[in-house]
């Protein structure tokens, strides 16, 4: 990246954490936390959620996102959205329902409507960088997609992407403590550049990118099917749990079955006594905290290389 895109990713990883904290800091909730602190992340362009989100196969923003209470237990959950703002904002009137976890496409959309969440058009969504992203396209017998452009690069009996490949991911993500001592975890996502259509990750799947209890609060972003395979987020919780593992050592280790079985990605977590962990076994991750412990001014990173904070964790090579 440039040094203007590092300076505005930056910038937009210290507004989201601000906005956040300024929650916490006024007596509100973990949920209402992690709510704004991602609503603030789908607002940004620059991130892969909301306004920012990635290109199906088919040129169309597929969005979705979860959020979970760790203190009521409850969760929501909702997927393939066209038209809504703000998916998080879905998730949480999901949670709130008290009938349902996980809803999607049109009756996700019509539910939202009822609910008086912002509904745009999907134009909304449309921002040139990532459909330069869809438009270079990618070619892999393993998936069967690619582009018109690419039909000569495709070849046949490869498991591996061809040179012209282009699978942008991303997901934006938040955990907080609340002033009581509850956890909340919150997860949203365009997907996978060029995935195909319908297709689904882990962001809006409880156990698997997100999950939080009353000990335990994780988001995850990265190869999403991974995650799914392996329910990292209830994985990383029940390692604390069971078999007595800090928080840090639990990431840790799921973080390193990742790599060794292929994927690609990392997790924020935070248990009850507020230690934030961010854990990655990719070359970099967009990750940020704020807390009494730093002043109350927030603390960004982007690279493996740097260590934000006493549970910045990377699997590196």
């Amino acid at each position: 990246m440039t040094a203007e895109e590092e300076k505005s990713l930056r910038a937009g990883l210290l507004r989201a954490a601000q906005e956040g904290y300024a929650v916490l800091a006024k007596g509100g909730s973990a949920v209402d936390a992690v709510e704004i602190a991602v609503r603030a992340l789908e607002d940004n362009p620059l991130f892969n959620a909301g306004k920012g989100a990635v290109f199906n196969a088919k040129g169309v923003n597929q969005l979705e996102a979860s959020i979970m209470d760790g203190q009521l237990g409850a969760a929501g959950a909702a997927t393939l959205l066209t038209v809504v703002k703000n998916p998080v904002s879905l998730a949480r009137k999901v949670m709130e329902s008290g009938h349902h976890v996980f809803l999607c496409g049109p009756g996700a959309e019509s539910y939202a409507a009822e609910r008086g969440l912002e509904i745009v058009d999907p134009s909304y969504f449309w921002t040139r960088h990532r459909w330069e992203q869809h438009e270079r396209g990618y070619c892999s017998s393993r998936c069967g997609l690619h582009s018109q452009a690419q039909d000569s690069c495709a070849s046949s009996g490869q498991d591996t992407m061809c040179g012209c490949s282009d699978l942008s991911m991303g997901t934006v993500g938040a955990i907080a403590i609340d002033a009581s001592g509850n956890l909340a975890a919150g997860t949203s996502t365009g997907g996978m550049s060029n995935k195909w259509d319908g297709r689904i990750g882990d962001s809006p799947v409880i156990g698997a990118g997100t999950y939080a209890n009353k000990r335990i609060a994780i988001s995850a972003t990265g190869s999403g099917e991974y995650f799914i395979r392996q329910g990292t987020a209830r994985y990383i919780s029940l390692r604390a749990e069971l078999a007595g593992e800090t928080p840090e050592q639990a990431c840790r280790t799921a973080m390193s079955e990742m790599k060794e079985a292929g994927g690609d990605g990392g997790v924020i977590c935070i248990d009850s006594s507020g230690r934030p962990v961010m854990a990655f076994c990719s070359a970099g991750m967009y990750r940020g905290y704020c807390s009494p412990e730093t002043n109350h001014v927030p603390v960004v990173g982007i690279f493996g290389d740097e260590r934000i904070a006493p549970g910045d964790v990377h699997i590196g090579s």
